[in-house]
């Protein structure tokens, strides 16, 4: 691990004197290298690939997002959920990059620790939420799509056949979530179908349209078609275009509203519009995106008195999966409005983080930002550096 930290410190010099970079998008990518340092200076575990879920790491901490109780206490490593995200953080610095080194901390350490949580055993096989080595634990078709979507990634990064195969293993996990109830539709859990989940049809769409793109194979198309129209169908608020988190089989709506979920369907209307060329999915993309900047930010004025549209408090990597949808747009609109809310927020949160060892708080940005709690979650660190090293990209 101490070598992947020197790779790491020696990336953060590169960044900072990259010459066909403006000096925004060099400080953005110095950001993101120098929060994976931090992460992997106080998350990793003697075991390469495996991190602790929080730090300062205490074995009774309690894991409140499964579909059933934390069962794990000693020795715990990570769930699967927040170790993906830092699939996604390599991810973001690769395409930011396009640096060797990144390549080498897929193959050495993010894909072998994800190999821990694979369930070869049930069929169809996918990932695990905890280690195989402690059991049997559920498997969520979300966290599975996540992983699908990055493998998809890492494809198109690398070319690399192996990432395509593993992406198309998981798409056969995800189509055994699909069925007829509801008229259609993936449930969350596969061991607790109790309900078709946002989470878990949006990207299903985005990644279904992620393969189409990587395979040209129709089947893909059809599917990131339906599983759009039917979480548009069941589940968008029609009064302002957001959508809610999930719907029971009984048909009760969840009307909660999280920013991973209308950041998805952005992603996948934009997603659509680029391949078929219809504009509804267009203006679909344009109501959403208005939306989640009316619901999800808020005017912020600077102590120099800067104003801005800054992100609201909340869940950090909910935002960052919403951050996807809005570049997914503006690689059609060249509207940079939008992204650079995101970035004025992010370099502010940066510029005012109190906490010397570089971490960052749960579901703070730019409100309160002084007064975070000591635990400082996994996931949180993963999204910030997705999030630094996408916007970097970006003029």
């Amino acid at each position: 691990m101490k070598k992947l930290l020197v790779i790491t410190l020696c990336l953060s010099s590169l960044f900072s004197c990259s010459t066909h970079k403006k000096k925004s998008q060099c400080e953005l990518s110095s950001y993101a290298v120098a929060l994976l340092d931090s992460t992997l200076k106080y998350y990793s575990t003697a075991r390469i690939g495996l991190f602790h879920e929080n730090y300062p790491s205490k074995d009774d901490d309690m894991v409140t997002y499964l579909a059933g109780e934390d069962t794990i206490r000693k020795n715990r490593v990570a769930y699967l959920w927040p170790t993906s995200g830092m699939f996604s953080a390599v991810n973001a610095l690769l395409r930011a990059s396009d640096d060797n080194r990144f390549k080498q901390m897929l193959d050495s350490m993010i894909i072998p620790g994800l190999e821990c949580y694979w369930d070869s055993l049930r069929l169809p096989v996918c990932y695990q939420s905890y280690i195989a080595e402690a059991g049997y634990s559920d498997r969520f078709y979300d966290d599975n799509l996540w992983i699908g979507i990055d493998f998809l990634e890492s494809y198109k990064l690398t070319q690399k056949s192996n990432y395509l195969s593993s992406a198309e293993k998981i798409w056969k996990f995800i189509e055994s979530g699909r069925d007829s109830v509801l008229n259609d539709g993936i449930y969350w859990c596969e061991q607790k179908k109790l309900s078709k989940n946002t989470c878990s049809n949006a990207p299903a769409a985005v990644f279904a349209l992620k393969l189409y793109e990587a395979t040209n194979e129709k089947k893909y198309l059809e599917a990131g078609k339906e599983l759009y129209h039917w979480t548009k169908s069941c589940l968008q608020d029609s009064a302002d275009y957001l959508y809610f988190d999930n719907i029971s089989l009984d048909g009760k709506i969840n009307e909660t509203k999280f920013q991973y979920n209308s950041g998805q369907m952005l992603q996948a209307a934009s997603l659509l519009y680029k391949q078929t060329g219809e504009k509804e999915y267009l203006t679909d993309a344009h109501n959403l995106a208005k939306a989640c900047n009316d619901y999800f930010f808020e005017d912020f004025q600077t102590e120099e008195n800067h104003n801005f549209r800054a992100l609201k408090n909340g869940n950090i990597w909910f935002v960052a999966i919403m951050l996807r949808g809005f570049e997914e747009l503006y690689q059609i609109d060249k509207n940079p409005v939008y992204l650079n809310n995101f970035k004025e927020t992010l370099v502010y949160m940066w510029k005012h983080n109190p906490n010397t060892n570089g971490l960052f708080g749960n579901d703070v940005f730019v409100h309160d930002i002084d007064k975070q709690k000591e635990s400082k979650w996994l996931l949180t660190q993963a999204a910030l550096i997705e999030m630094y090293a996408r916007l970097s990209v970006f003029e």
